[in-house]
């Protein structure tokens, strides 16, 4: 068994360092984000969430799952339209870009 556990370390750890975002990739691409996210990643506007400080993981599913239509209600409408034009690797970035943010 520990055989078989320390031959698929490695690969997690890969798994999980390919979708490491840019951070400084992610702050340029975060102008389109500003107006209802903040400049901060703290929104105004009270139906808008914060996104400073939150777990990229999580950010960079919601952001697939608005592209991909799989995410309502809400503001699900807008997101998606923003979303459609971010690639995997923006979306990437831009999560570590709010994660990094406190």
């Amino acid at each position: 068994m520990k055989k078989i556990v320390l031959a698929v370390l490695p690969f997690l750890a890969l798994s999980f360092n390919a979708s490491a975002g840019n951070v400084e990739a992610g702050k340029a691409k975060a102008a389109m984000c500003v107006a209802c996210h903040g400049a901060d990643g703290k929104a105004m506007i009270p139906t808008y969430p914060n996104l400073a400080g939150q777990n990229a993981p999580y950010l960079e599913a919601a952001l697939r799952a608005y592209k991909n239509g799989e995410r309502k209600g809400g503001q699900a409408a807008i997101m998606a339209g923003m979303a459609a034009a971010l690639s995997d690797d923006d979306i990437a970035n831009l999560a570590a870009y709010y994660a990094s943010l406190k």
